[in-house]
């Protein structure tokens, strides 16, 4: 063993990593989807008062590829996905990193019930290629992937486990508080879970239900209780989606956090761009699943700290 044995203790956690990464673009492939790179450092991410972008030379590094893999839709990619780095400030924990590993992708034609069968099958299909098994161990916990997986909505998952309704939580200001407290650890324990239906104001890039203008169809993916995806279908009004990100910019703006320009070229493509729907899955916590990791730390090969 070298001399760095934290780093060579981590070896078999990184196979497990490099596994995984060659499942998922087998997946992929083998699904007639078009692997991409659109750059890291872009000058206007999208406003999100809960993600601040890390400042890089007059630019931004990107939280996420979305806005340029939204742009390759609308341009015409009908199946599209990325294997990239993603920068948020601030982000360090037992499950969080400031610099962490996304996976993306989008499909024109499909909507979010389309995505949580997606993400279904690619989560069985990387875990079977990795670890030859149907469950995951984590934490102590066995989890079936046995499909179908549970499916939650969000004013269900108040009501039954926090005893309020989201706008309740809202008005009060304690969505998030709650969400953290009573309902993630009542979510994916037996088998995996998608908490659908998110409050509107809570779905900035996702198209309203056009039965129900008061939700958002966005999802999140739980597997032990932790959170590993969120998806939606895409919102592709231009006007609308210019509206909420005005609406947001100053809500941030407010809260002292640096000012984003606006994304023009992003609003003026939107228009192009067809029905679709996009997931942001996190690959770190999905090798810590894969490996029953305790933290992030044990699936990267360096953390901030040891640089």
């Amino acid at each position: 063993m070298g001399s760095n044995w934290r780093l060579a203790s981590k070896k078999r956690a990184l196979e497990t990593r490099a596994a995984a990464i060659n499942g998922i673009r087998k997946f992929f492939q083998g699904h007639g989807y078009l692997e991409v790179e659109t750059p890291f450092r872009i000058p206007a991410p999208a406003p999100e008062s809960h993600i601040d972008a890390i400042p890089a030379d007059g630019w931004f590094l990107h939280t996420s590829p979305e806005l340029c893999m939204k742009r390759m839709l609308a341009a015409g990619y009908p199946r599209i996905f990325q294997l990239c780095h993603c920068w948020r400030q601030g982000e360090r924990g037992r499950r969080h990193i400031s610099e962490f590993t996304m996976l993306e992708w989008y499909r024109a034609g499909a909507d979010y019930n389309g995505l949580m069968d997606e993400t279904e099958e690619l989560v069985c299909s990387v875990a079977y290629h990795v670890t030859r098994r149907k469950t995951l161990l984590y934490e102590g916990n066995r989890v079936s992937l046995a499909r179908p997986w549970q499916r939650i909505n969000v004013a269900e998952a108040y009501g039954r486990h926090a005893g309020v309704s989201p706008e309740q939580a809202l008005n009060a200001g304690t969505f998030d508080e709650l969400m953290v407290r009573d309902i993630e650890p009542h979510l994916g324990f037996e088998r995996p879970s998608f908490l659908y239906d998110y409050p509107a104001v809570r779905g900035s890039l996702a198209r309203l239900r056009a039965d129900d203008s008061s939700v958002a169809e966005r999802f999140e993916l739980y597997i032990a209780g932790l959170e590993v995806a969120n998806g939606f279908s895409e919102l592709v009004d231009p006007g609308e989606q210019r509206r909420r990100f005005e609406e947001e910019e100053a809500y941030r703006r407010s809260l002292g956090k640096h000012p984003y320009a606006v994304a023009d070229k992003f609003l003026e493509e939107l228009a192009d761009m067809p029905p679709s729907a996009g997931i942001a899955l996190g690959v770190d916590r999905l090798v810590m699943l894969l490996q029953d990791a305790e933290t992030i730390d044990d699936v990267v090969a360096f953390t901030p700290e040891e640089l």
